[in-house]
């Protein structure tokens, strides 16, 4: 990344293309630190992949605490998959930053996007579509409880913690 000047006088951060992109290191939980800390590395943009490489990355990235990566990973997948699974994948989008804003503290926000996203994925629980495996039940009903308890003012979540398991299975 370079530094180009701003329309405030000041430099700003932008990408190979000239697009603004803050290349401060970000946290597990997608919060930017300041320059020079140890930061968690981000998920290159624009990566297709096949719908199980997508669940098996997200995965790995909720179980690790790391709910925000998680999201850009489902960003892509709607991105570059078929238009008619737009809505499931920005559905699991909606799921991982909810998580991510509820466990920074933000259970307005955190509880809304829970909910969003699980309606949006919840119309693939009944047939609306391929599911590549997901448990599109068990997701919505993990958002609307976990959206109900920040609601009534639980502390925020451990994201690794209250990571769901997206194909339902335990291993």
């Amino acid at each position: 990344m370079s530094e180009a000047s701003g329309g405030n006088g000041r430099g700003r951060d932008r990408d190979a293309e000239g697009r603004a992109r803050s290349a401060r290191p970000r946290d597990g939980l997608g919060r930017p630190l300041p320059y020079g800390a140890a930061g968690v590395a981000r998920q290159p943009e624009g990566v297709v992949r096949t719908p199980g490489e997508t669940v098996r990355e997200a995965q790995r990235l909720l179980d690790a605490g790391m709910p925000f990566h998680a999201h850009e990973v489902f960003e892509d997948a709607w991105k570059s998959g078929p238009d008619g699974e737009r809505e499931l994948w920005q559905g699991l989008a909606q799921l991982a930053v909810g998580l991510t804003h509820a466990a920074r503290g933000n259970a307005t926000g955190g509880a809304r996007l829970l909910r969003r996203g699980a309606g949006r994925a919840g119309g693939y629980a009944e047939g609306g579509g391929e599911t590549y495996g997901l448990d599109v039940p068990g997701l919505v009903a993990w958002a609307g409880e976990l959206a109900g308890r920040v609601e009534r003012g639980a502390a925020p979540p451990d994201a690794a913690a209250e990571a769901p398991r997206l194909t339902g299975d335990l291993g």
